[in-house]
């Protein structure tokens, strides 16, 4: 029998051991797929900072890195999560210094990093389905105290409802050498919530060396409550900003 290891994650991404196990195998996983996401849905935004650009749920790196690339401000990474940050800092030190010393690292959540007028651009990716209702509503303000007025958010928005029936996706496998990584996620109904477990596995000549498992919880969330929420934060939508995927509000230059 080969080893499995389970993680029932906690719900939520401030606690600092989320993705123990996820860390090890996102980037080779999914981090090609992110990295020509985030640059499709947030570039041009990121490229019209002027002041700073704050990455929200930084995660191992990829909005952090594209806004790097794309703009000229500091960024400001904010992610809880030990695991991630340890990728992401990884991937900060090999840098060239004049781009690293644009970066700080917050290993606190926004609301607890006490970020003040910093950026007036945000970019909230593969993170608010993650949080509760009740997270969501410390992170609007916290966001909005770490834009100047007229600055935007840019959120990925979440699944607008419970899954009918689980739904499965495979992870493309890499080879590292001789061994072939691989993973599979499923998302299923649970109540309010959908589970989302994610089986990854670790092939060499002789068959499978490894085995693991971590489950994340996710709280679906449809736009128009997502909109409704923010308003109530002091946001409104941003003009002429029509991808469905990312929603997108500004914090108005009276308030």
């Amino acid at each position: 029998m080969h080893p499995v290891v389970s993680t029932e994650a906690p719900p939520t991404r401030p606690y600092p051991d989320s993705y123990a196990v996820t860390a090890e195998f996102y980037d080779i996983l999914q981090a090609d797929q992110d990295e020509s996401r985030v640059r499709h849905l947030y570039g041009g935004e990121v490229a019209k900072a002027r002041l700073g650009v704050l990455d929200i749920g930084a995660g191992s790196g990829r909005v952090t890195l594209m806004s790097l690339a794309e703009s000229r401000v500091d960024v400001h990474a904010v992610e809880p999560a030990r695991a991630m940050r340890t990728s992401l800092l990884t991937r900060l030190a090999v840098l060239p210094a004049p781009q690293r010393e644009r970066v700080t690292v917050h290993p606190y959540t926004l609301d607890r990093a006490g970020l003040y007028a910093v950026a007036d651009v945000a970019v909230c990716h593969n993170t608010v389905a993650c949080l509760p209702p009740a997270a969501r509503d410390v992170l609007w303000p916290a966001v909005r105290a770490a834009l100047v007025p007229g600055g935007s958010l840019f959120l990925q928005l979440p699944p607008a409802v419970l899954p009918a029936r689980d739904v499965v996706r495979l992870l493309p496998e890499k080879r590292v050498g001789g061994h072939v990584y691989g993973g599979r996620m499923t998302m299923s109904t649970a109540g309010y919530r959908i589970r989302n477990r994610v089986e990854y596995w670790v092939r060499g000549a002789e068959g499978v060396l490894r085995e693991h498992t971590e489950t994340f919880w996710m709280w679906p969330a449809s736009r128009a409550r997502l909109i409704a929420d923010l308003e109530r934060h002091g946001f409104v939508l941003l003009p002429g900003y029509d991808d469905p995927r990312v929603l997108a509000v500004t914090r108005p230059n009276h308030t």
